[in-house]
């Protein structure tokens, strides 16, 4: 009986601990969607105002009716749908690479590529900025979308490597007694057998990709060339002693929609692949 109460007590008090953090988690995304439906007034009233005394739709009417937020949505569907398929099949084959071909120095490379890691991405801005312009790319998508085609992401190559290390070898020995070759067996064998991992790495690279702020702005240069980030950044006037808030906060609720919808349809592939990493790894 005290074993069994015990269980209990510790089922409820971790669903407690566990409820009151998704509450903490998703506080931000209750207050951005109250404050999109505010009044001008009770979004930069000095008192804190949960809810909405009317609901208000006028903050995405005038964010929808802004051809400035229509011209940055196709940026940021543009740039992220190029940069991120391009990105997950470089990362791919040189996950392949390195886990199921045999190459002198392989080891070596695999630890200089984890190396990159530690380096800041800050301390990599001004030398990339002088490199691209040197090879006239700024005020282009160039240089937010081609540097991913070399895989870049070492984190997202450590990942798919250790997936696709998990797969027999033996799968590939069969494939080369059939007369099958490296490309086939990549595209044919390994890649549908690494699926969930592949989807997660997709996820994530989405996600970095819709978010980025700092790369938009610092390479296109052109109002017609933003993106989404940059695009709500732009709404907050610091000079104004009354911000916008409701068409601030309304534009970032539908910049964070695609990202809700693409999380809906990738969590169970996400699931799956820590669930296949806990029981393989």
């Amino acid at each position: 009986m005290k074993r069994t109460a015990f269980r209990v007590s510790g089922k409820v008090i971790l669903y407690v601990v566990l409820t009151f953090a998704s509450i903490v988690m998703a506080f931000p995304l209750f207050w951005m969607i109250a404050t999109s439906l505010k009044t001008l007034q009770e979004a930069n009233s000095p008192q804190i105002i949960w809810f909405p005394s009317k609901i208000q739709f006028d903050a995405y009417i005038a964010v929808l009716a802004d051809p400035d937020f229509l011209r940055s949505y196709f940026n940021s569907c543009f740039y992220a749908a190029l940069a991120l398929v391009g990105t997950l099949i470089s990362i791919a084959a040189v996950a392949y690479a390195f886990s199921r071909v045999e190459w002198p120095g392989r080891d070596l490379v695999f630890f200089l590529m984890l190396s990159t890691m530690m380096i800041p991405a800050q301390a990599l801005i001004v030398p990339q900025y002088v490199f691209f312009h040197r090879l006239g790319w700024i005020g282009s998508f160039n240089p937010l979308v081609i540097p991913g085609y070399f895989a870049g992401g070492a984190a997202m190559v450590f990942l798919l490597r250790q997936s696709m290390a998990q797969i027999p070898k033996e799968m590939d020995e069969s494939a080369f007694v059939d007369g099958a070759n490296h490309l086939q067996i990549w595209w044919e064998i390994v890649l549908p057998l690494v699926k969930a991992p592949l989807a997660t790495v997709a996820t994530f690279l989405f996600i970095g990709y819709w978010n980025n702020l700092l790369g938009p702005l610092i390479y296109t240069q052109s109002s017609k060339m933003y993106t989404l980030p940059v695009y709500v950044a732009q709404l907050l006037n610091i000079n104004n002693p009354t911000q916008p808030w409701p068409t601030i906060m309304a534009a970032a609720v539908l910049t964070t929609v695609p990202l809700m919808v693409v999380f809906f349809f990738a969590q169970r592939y996400i699931l799956e692949s820590v669930v296949i990493t806990g029981l393989k790894g």
